[in-house]
């Protein structure tokens, strides 16, 4: 994975790891606002949305501006962070020993000082307005959890490929079909994978679980070095516009009962 497609995939993950403690004391926030609500009839500051029934509802304008505050706190946060934070993963602290140290468990107080410190102020600002700080000092308190649990999800080893199964094709997700595993970087081509430095050896039994419908059809539409090189996941896969046309046509094809 290159180092851009490791950031979004990072950004996404910390965004995740953000979230959980934001919605958390959203929703306890709530709760309590309930609790004191003024006598029925009296305005509030939330504006009540009305669906197309005209029934209104109270909770879905909360939840779309949460979505967009975590959204907004997710970029602020992350894009502060030191490059190696942000592209952090499994194969880097493999293959860095400063950066295995660094990104430990607990992560090392110099870690945690280079990350909180660029954080820019608005951030801690919009937490303490939202109410989810009771004082902006608290900022580091409130991170270093989420900051352990973004770099602990994103240094943990694969998973033992065999363990990912799925219940479905992962082209074209019919889930009552026969499925067989695809090697993503094809035996043939290990070797060469390696020593041209395609990819670590850690990687090279990833697999997708195909139905053979798909799994015919990916290895006729490139060869086992693209495969390698190019189509090492299924996200890169489904990034041809004939795998995705094929995808939907084949999703739609289904057998007779007997």
């Amino acid at each position: 994975m290159c180092a851009d497609e490791t950031q979004t995939s990072n950004h996404a993950l910390f965004r995740d790891c953000l979230s959980g403690p934001i919605v958390h004391r959203s929703a306890v926030g709530q709760a309590k606002s309930a609790r004191k609500r003024k006598p029925k009839g009296r305005k509030t500051s939330i504006k009540l949305v009305k669906d197309e029934a005209g029934v209104e509802d109270p909770g879905e304008r909360d939840a779309e501006e949460l979505a967009d505050f975590v959204d907004y706190l997710a970029a602020e946060i992350f894009d502060s962070f030191p490059k190696d934070l942000q592209s952090v993963s499994y194969s880097a602290v493999q293959n860095d020993a400063r950066l295995a140290k660094k990104s430990g468990d607990p992560l090392s107080p110099a870690a945690l000082e280079q990350a909180l410190t660029a954080i820019p102020p608005p951030v801690a600002e919009s937490l303490e307005t939202y109410g989810l700080l009771e004082e902006q000092s608290d900022l580091p308190k409130f991170l270093t959890p989420v900051l352990q649990e973004y770099v602990n999800a994103a240094t943990s080893p694969p998973p033992l490929w065999s363990s990912t199964r799925t219940s479905a094709c992962e082209i074209c997700e019919r889930d009552w079909i026969p499925l067989s595993y695809h090697h993503l970087i094809p035996k043939q081509i290990h070797a060469k994978a390696i020593k041209r430095g395609w990819h670590e050896e850690w990687r090279l039994n990833s697999v997708a679980w195909l139905c053979r419908a798909c799994h015919s059809f990916v290895h006729r539409v490139a060869s086992n070095e693209e495969l390698a090189k190019d189509y090492w996941t299924v996200e890169r896969l489904m990034g041809r516009e004939d795998v995705v046309a094929w995808a939907k046509w084949v999703g739609r094809v289904r057998w007779k009962a007997r």
